[in-house]
Formats: structure tokens, sequence, C-alpha cells
């Protein structure tokens, strides 16, 4: 959905003080039972049509509670206020929250387990910032490896995410709080996600896209939040197709649909479709009273909706006399442990961390390592907490890996910190402007709240090249224009905002970026080649919301800066034992990624390290898969994703060899952009508005097998700082259900997770197309030392399957070879059922 204005961050103990004191409430019963059917009926038959209507349609919080949404309730009634909130790494309010690991991250752990506690710990602090319903998970695919939302995402597998998403349900539903799965469906890009049109056959997305959905949907969802997209001609949000024929009459679904944040189009088309609720507001819900009357709808389907409202609200107890609590108070009865949570983020951070390469094993380090260590790259000091937009949480505290690398190393290190790329940049000075003052309202002089200002000056640079202008800014908007053109800001004809705190601006050949400056202000930035010689008119201006005061400055990185950046960095890296370089991609919302390299010259700065030091290891704090072109240069790869607020500790941790990286790649990493299953153009981003999934069923990992591409590293992998070993395979079948058993040990010294995964692949003469490999099944082993475990997994009943089109059902493939491996390209052993 679309992201709101995002609160500055506290320090870290201030953070801790406000989330533990609006966090840890009394420990009190939960309140009575649901009422059933019979209370919603009473509830339903007192109400006008009106105050039905109104409980179909976002409105203003008048307390300024609410996340995202806010139902106002039918007060005469008893009906308290519903409030909804983003949530997908964790509850996003103004509120400091628990900042998850990236749920790519979750998935990559292949633990439904930590996924379902992860669940339970989110909805628990949902609920306790006075939140009932929480926007998450998204389950839809990783189909596109550009996908600005990507890391969202459970992955390109649709078991694998179906197994995450279901676990993480039952856990925010378990915890009192309503689980919304979005975006319902085929929502794949942010490339034109408002209007593109997914033509998509329905083998396709029932193998695909639904499977997590449905999977989800069982597991006792709450809520099901419609696409902004259009399927096959129809938006999302007006297709009877899905939401009502597949959702809530063929998996019978009971609970409520949502639409994305303005995807509503209609009235009577949308609700008779299956749509129930309309966000944010009632820019078309509001008129149904008139459609009533004027029969375009029928009232039963008005009490159809607001009845599925109104059950998901008894059933977390919202009903039957329970109040909401004064703003500030939580729900009465909820405790979240937001130290037991900081515990669970970095428990989730190691899971689900994968060391890609480890040549000569590098990793983990050793205490001569860490005594004479370079640590180079901006996000080793100022944390990558996650991605931006709806799923960017205010941390309760953080800490950054250069801060956890030196608690570890230890005073007598010596640890040397270059930031390689310079992020930040330095206030542009007043001899470039012209005699005009810098561009600097920061500390005693920032803009009073409600006012604006408007700097001109004229920008002489000192050398040609190419030059990153940025404007850092806390709040308000801000824009920036050169010689006519605005470089940032709100242009003509530009969407609506999509900056995660800075509102009302937009543009799209500026980056506003995920990463706070060192001193906690947000950067938009945009790079121009500037000759030197030639004056430039330069208009900044900067407005303060009515509520608060605004910080802003213009800063700037020009040639020199990166040159003397790169060289630090160099030099840093030769005169130490081992360099660790953090690498970031900055994956938001609103926008897919241009380009699967590695942004702000990083390869250059990656390369040059790994040339200045042979014993070079790269930390990737990204969200998507990235080229890698150093690859071949560098000795050990640790991918990290979006880490969470306790990114830095377990990073730090991971590569000193306290924990073991367990994850596994949850989508594969291509060796070219063009070797992706969807890099022709009318697959992705489109052509002429219209996007095709003709690549049918061989989506991610099954679209480099079957076009018989070797990827960078495949599906499943991930390395360990152990060895093990499979044998003693074996395929029983019972009841039509087959499972395959085998044992798994741990040859090396230390302790270790293993994720043995079983794939399946074509029967002899299948009817259809079949990938070459799909997983089947999968467990996540913790072994230690020279232990030896037998598991039995049994493999999913679906993927045996496939979607007839014609007979419109799922129909069995039979026996079938199958192996169990490693990977989807590492097989360790063979096997038919």
């Amino acid at each position: 959905m679309a992201h709101r204005p995002f609160a500055r961050r506290l320090g870290p103990g201030a953070a801790l003080a406000a989330a533990v004191a609006w966090l840890t409430l009394s420990a009190a019963a939960q309140g009575p039972a649901p009422g059933g059917p019979d209370r919603v009926a009473r509830l339903l038959a007192a109400m006008t049509l009106e105050e039905k209507v109104s409980l179909l349609h976002g409105a203003v919080d008048p307390d300024r509670v609410a996340g995202a949404g806010y139902i106002p309730g039918v007060a005469r009634l008893g009906i308290p206020p519903l409030r909804m909130t983003d949530g997908p790494a964790g509850v996003r309010t103004t509120h400091p929250a628990t900042a998850m690991p990236a749920p790519v991250a979750v998935a990559a752990s292949f633990d439904p387990d930590l996924a379902r506690r992860l669940g339970r710990a989110m909805g628990l602090e949902a609920r306790a910032h006075g939140q009932h319903v929480l926007l998450a998970p998204m389950v839809n695919l990783a189909r596109v490896p550009q996908g600005g939302r990507n890391f969202e995402t459970f992955g390109e597998d649709p078991l694998l995410a179906a197994r995450i998403a279901a676990a993480e349900v039952e856990g925010i539903q378990g915890a009192g709080a309503i689980a919304t799965l979005k975006h319902f469906a085929a929502n794949n890009q942010e490339t034109d996600r408002t209007s593109i049109d997914v033509r998509v056959d329905e083998r396709t997305l029932r193998e695909g896209e639904l499977r997590p959905f449905e999977a989800a949907v069982t597991a006792g969802a709450g809520a099901v939040m419609a696409a902004y997209n259009r399927i096959n001609g129809t938006y999302a949000s007006e297709s009877a197709a899905l939401l009502t024929g597949i959702l809530k009459r063929q998996w019978g679904f009971d609970g409520f649909v949502v639409s994305d944040w303005g995807a509503t189009h209609s009235a009577a088309p949308a609700l008779t479709a299956g749509l129930d609720v309309e966000m944010p507001r009632g820019t078309h819900f509001s008129t149904l009273p008139a459609a009533v009357a004027g029969g375009q709808v029928p009232l039963a389907a008005i009490d159809a909706a607001v009845g599925r409202l109104l059950r998901q609200m008894d059933r977390v107890g919202l009903l039957g006399g329970i109040v909401t609590p004064a703003p500030g108070a939580g729900d009465a009865g909820t405790v979240a442990d937001v130290r037991a949570h900081a515990q669970l983020a970095r428990e989730a951070a190691v899971a689900g961390a994968v060391l890609l390469r480890n040549e000569g094993d590098l990793l983990p380090l050793q205490s001569e390592d860490l005594a004479a260590l370079a640590v180079i790259g901006p996000v080793a000091r100022v944390p990558l907490v996650g991605g931006g937009g709806s799923a960017r949480v205010r941390p309760v505290r953080t800490e950054s890996p250069l801060s956890a690398l030196l608690q570890r190393a230890g005073p007598a290190a010596r640890v040397r910190f270059e930031a390689g790329v310079d992020l930040d940049g330095v206030v542009i000075p007043s001899g470039a402007l012209a005699s005009q003052d810098p561009v600097d309202a920061m500390r005693g002089r920032a803009l009073p709240a409600g006012t604006t200002r408007t700097w001109n000056a004229t920008l002489r640079v000192p050398e040609d090249g190419d030059y990153t202008l940025m404007l850092h800014a806390d709040r308000g908007q801000a824009t920036l224009q050169l010689d006519d053109d605005v470089l940032i800001g709100r242009q003509p004809g530009a969407g609506p905002s999509t900056g995660p705190a800075l509102d009302g601006v937009f543009g799209g050949v500026f980056r506003l970026s995920v990463l706070d400056t060192v001193d906690g202000l947000q950067r938009m930035a945009v790079t121009r080649a500037l000759e030197r010689g030639r004056e430039y008119a330069l208009v900044v201006t900067a407005t303060a919301p009515a509520n608060a005061a605004q910080h802003v400055r213009l800063a700037w990185v020009t040639p020199g800066m990166r040159r003397a950046r790169l060289a630090g960095a160099v030099a840093a890296a030769r005169a130490s034992r081992v360099a660790v370089v953090f690498a970031h991609d900055e994956s938001t919302e609103g926008h897919d990624r241009t380009s699967l390299s590695l942004p702000d010259d990083q390869d250059t700065l990656i390369a040059a390290v790994a040339s200045a030091n042979p014993r070079t290891v790269v930390v990737l704090n990204t969200g998507t898969p990235v080229l890698m072109p150093w690859l071949p240069g560098v000795r050990a790869v640790l991918q990290t994703w979006y880490a969470g607020q306790e990114g830095g500790s377990a990073t730090a941790a991971l590569l000193a060899g306290d924990d073991n990286p367990g994850g596994r790649l949850p989508v594969t990493f291509p060796r070219r952009a063009e070797d992706a299953p969807t890099a022709q153009p009318a697959r992705y981003p489109g052509i002429d508005g219209r996007q095709e999934y003709t690549e049918g069923i061989f989506f991610g990992y099954r679209g480099y097998d079957q076009a018989g591409v070797a990827p960078l590293f495949p599906f499943g992998h991930g390395l360990s700082y152990t060895r093990f070993a499979y044998g003693a395979l074996r395929a029983t079948q019972q009841n039509g259900r087959v499972d395959v058993t085998f044992t798994v040990r741990n040859r090396g010294t230390r302790a270790g997770t293993e994720v043995a995964q079983v794939y399946v692949e074509p029967p002899p003469n299948a009817p259809v197309p079949v990938p070459r490999a799909a997983l089947a099944g999968f467990a996540r082993l913790a072994l230690r030392p020279g232990e030896t475990r037998t598991v039995t997994v049994s493999l999913d009943a679906r993927t045996l399957e496939y979607w007839s089109d014609g007979d419109r059902t799922w129909v069995p493939l039979g026996g079938r070879p199958f192996f169990v491996g490693a990977s989807s390209r590492d097989v360790r052993l063979r096997g038919s059922f």
C-alpha cells in the first residue's frame, strides 16, 4: 500500500525507554469470548443504512492513533473504532516498535516456526499500540528481480512462500490482531502498479501467485487486500472472479476484503464483485446509500460486507462491551515484551543470513583478523534496518555493524573505518554559490513551523564531472531547481508522495534514500554531469509543516570527493589483515530498481578493495538479488538482507563465528540481468500498459532450469561453517501421501544448521509442461558436530498436482522421480515414487 509520513528516529536510549513505556503493559485477561453470529446479526438488525456504510470505508482518526487506516465504529451500539497499521517487518506507527528483519530474510530461514513467533510478536505489538489490523504479510511472489518490494515478499517459490505466510498468519491472529494478506493478486512490480494490466492464464496464477494466498487463508487470515493492478483487463478491486469466485466461494474465506490505499475505482461494481471496505477514505463507497436507494446495490450485499467486518472484530475481542482504551494506553490486557522481541529479531537476522561464498574458509574471522580489520561502506556505520515505504519501521533501538565489530574486536584492535562511497556529502560552500549563504537551516537556524524559505544562487563547480546534489531534511516539503529543471521535488503531473518522511515530495528523476544521514536526516539525491566554468541558476525552496520546525540543507558530492573516498578505502584495506566491505541497495515501495547492479559505484569500490587486499569479505545489505562482477576477486560473501534493528549485532556475531549462518536463498541470483525469466520487455515492465506472464509456470528458478541457464547462485543455496552428509534415502506412500526419509550428518567440528530440500522432477509422459525441479518439501535441522538425524519430509500435495484449465480443478501427476538437495542445483540423493 502507499506509505505515509514517518517520524524521525530517536536515539537508542530514548527510543528504548519510550518503547518500554508504550508497549509493556499490565497482564490482564484478554476479554470475553467472541459472541459469534448471533451478536453480529443483532448489530446488523439495529444499524441504519448510513451506519452500515460508515463501516465500509475509511475516515480520519480523530485521535491520530491509527497507523494507516481508520474505521469509526458505531458508538451508540458499542462498536468501537477499528485501526489499521502497516506491518510486514514490524508495526509502523509514529511510536517505536521492534524492527524485524525484512520478510525475504524470514523466508531465507526456511523456518515456519520462526515465522509464527515473529507474527505473534508483531500481533502483540500492534495491539499494544492500539492497532487491530496488521497490513501483513505480503505474499506476492518475487517474480521480477527488479521489483521494488521484493524484500517484503517470501521469495519466488510458491511452496516456501505458502509455508512461511501461513505460519506468520497463525502468529498474528493468535496474538489477537487481524492479519491482512496483500496484494491480491499478481502485484509483482512497482512500475505502473496502479494501472498495469497483468495478462495471465489460470494455471500460472493457480500454481504460482495464488498458492501462498490460499495457504494463508486456510491458516485463518482475517483480511485480504485487493491489489492496485488489473488482471486480464479488470481491476483487482472489481474482479468478481478473484474476490468472490476464488477467494470467498472456493476457498471459503470468511474475512473481509479491503482495497489497497486508493485502489477503489467504483462503488456498486466493486462491492458486488466482493470488495468489502474502501481505504483510505470513502471516495466511492460513501455513495452506497444512494446506490441502494437507486437499486444498483441490494441491501443484502451491504449486510454481507458489514457482517464480514464485524465477525473479524468479534474474533479479536472488539465487540461485546470491550472499549478501545484512550490513545496512548494500548489495548487493555496486551503485553508486548520489546526486550524479548529484540532477541527474536536477532535470532531471525542470524537464521536468515546466507553465506554465499567462503573460499578457503576465510570466515569466520579469527582473533588476529579482528585485530587488524578494515571495515568499509556507509551502511557499516549507519545501519540499513529495512527497506523503504510502508514496511519501514521506527526501531526501538539500533546498533551499527561497525559498533558491534569494535566491541567484538576489543580495545586493543586496530579497526579502520572508511565509507568508501560518500552518501552524505558536505554542505555546498558559499564560494560555489557565488556569495550566497549556504543552504543550511540546521540547529538554531531551522525553519519555523508553517513557514517557507527560498534560496536563489548561482552554482559554479570546480571541475567537470558527475556531481550528486542532495537535499537533507527531516520533514515538510523541499524542492531543488537547476536551470529551470526541477530535479528534486513535486513536478507537474507527478503522482502522490512516496516518501517515508517528507510529505508532498515526489519525482522520477531523484532518489529518496532509505538510509538516513549520519545525523538522522533523510536524503533526496540526484546526479548530474556539470561543467567547470559554466554558471547554473539554482533555487531551493523549503516549507516547514504547520506543526513542526524543519531542518534542511543542500549538500553535494564532487568528483574529487569520490576519488578521495575510494583512495581512503583502498589504503585501509591494504593496511589491514582482512577487509570487510558492507555493500547495499535501497529497495523501496513505489519504485522498482533501475538496475540489478549495486548503486553509487559500489562495484568499483569492491573491486578496488579486493585488488588491494586478497582477503576481502563482502556483506550484502540488499533486499533482492544483485549482480557481482567482482565475485572472482573476493573470498567470501555474506547476504544479510535488511536485517532489522538487531542486524548489527547479528552480523558481527556471524562474521566472528559466534553464530553460524543458517539461511538459504529464497530467490535466484542471476549472472546477468538478461538471464532472468522476466527479461523480455513484454513480461517486465510491460508494453503499452500491459504485462504478459508468458513464462507461465516457469517463474524463478524454474525458468532458469527450463532455459538451461546457470544462475550465479541458485534458489536454496547457502553454505555453512561446517559440512553435511546425506544418506539412507527411502520413499513411502500411504493414503495418497508421499513421505521421503533420509539421514543428515554434521561431519564438521562446529554446530550448524542445514536446510534439506526435496524437489520433484517431471513424470514420464506428463500431460502438461512441468518444471524440471519444483520444491515439494523441506526441513531445517540444527545439528551438533558429529550428530546424525533421520528426517522425514512429507511432500506437498499441490506440488504433485497441476491445475487443469479445461477441467478447472487440480489433477494428480502420478509417480515421478525426485531428489534431495542442499539447493535446487545441489543434488545429494535421488529416488522415485
